[in-house]
């Protein structure tokens, strides 16, 4: 039975996951992303790595990845106990946040651990939130939002790049909710500390099973450009 910690409110981890299908169940994670966010929304890194599905990589038309890419590439089980780390005390932020959070908590199940339920904030549903009466026109999706805003030089489907954007798009509502309450902490700003103090009441696994595998290399896409990236746990710690 894996113990368990608690840790201290840290702030928010925004997460991207490229799959081999729709399915969290029949399907795997071939590539995730992190952007890791203080309490004021400030960055503090990003981990990203090409993941081995240990089977086909699914629709390269969507994710543009080819089974070549993955040579190197770890297996979830590889970066699992690490991911524990970068998680822990954080709130979990994603555009239909449900969807990567279920990839997720499927990979963990098959590697034995129990991923457990943290607070989440989705940015396709603070967007809805926000054109409720004046519907977008172009939809919903990462790509609609952002282009709303104006957001260049990301690119779509690839995990960091929508991680990147999903983190300019969370600041972008947050920055609105406090403007519209003059500037002051308002409704939205107390949902957002009250969802950081939950997150640092989560209790997580610890998985010594893991602990071996945990020194897999992760592997980026060589088109992502880095900026502080959380160093490797081979060459240090976050």
């Amino acid at each position: 039975m894996p113990s368990v910690v608690t840790t201290a409110a840290s702030g928010y981890a925004v997460v991207d996951v490229e799959a081999t299908g729709s399915s969290s169940r029949r399907h795997r994670v071939v590539e995730l992303a992190l952007v890791l966010l203080d309490r004021d929304l400030e960055p503090e890194g990003e981990f990203t790595t090409l993941v081995d599905p240990q089977g086909p990589v699914g629709p390269t038309h969507i994710h543009g990845i080819e089974p070549a890419h993955l040579g190197g590439a770890p297996r979830f089980a590889g970066i699992a106990a690490r991911l524990l780390t970068l998680l822990r005390g954080r709130v979990l932020v994603g555009h239909n946040v449900g969807c990567d959070r279920a990839f997720l908590a499927a990979e963990y199940a098959r590697v034995g651990v129990r991923l457990p339920a943290v607070p989440e904030v989705c940015t396709m549903r603070l967007a809805a939130d926000r054109h409720r009466e004046h519907p977008v026109p172009y939809g919903l999706s990462l790509r609609a939002c952002v282009q709303e805003l104006g957001v260049t030089g990301w690119t779509p489907h690839t995990a960091l790049g929508d991680a990147r954007a999903t983190a300019a798009l969370f600041g972008h509502f947050v920055a609105q909710s406090r403007l519209a309450a003059g500037g002051a902490a308002g409704a939205g700003a107390a949902v957002l500390e009250r969802q950081l103090l939950q997150a640092a009441g989560v209790h997580w696994p610890e998985a010594p099973g893991l602990l071996p595998a945990a020194d897999a290399l992760w592997k980026r896409r060589s088109n992502d450009s880095p900026r502080q990236s959380v160093p490797n746990v081979r060459n240090g710690s976050a």
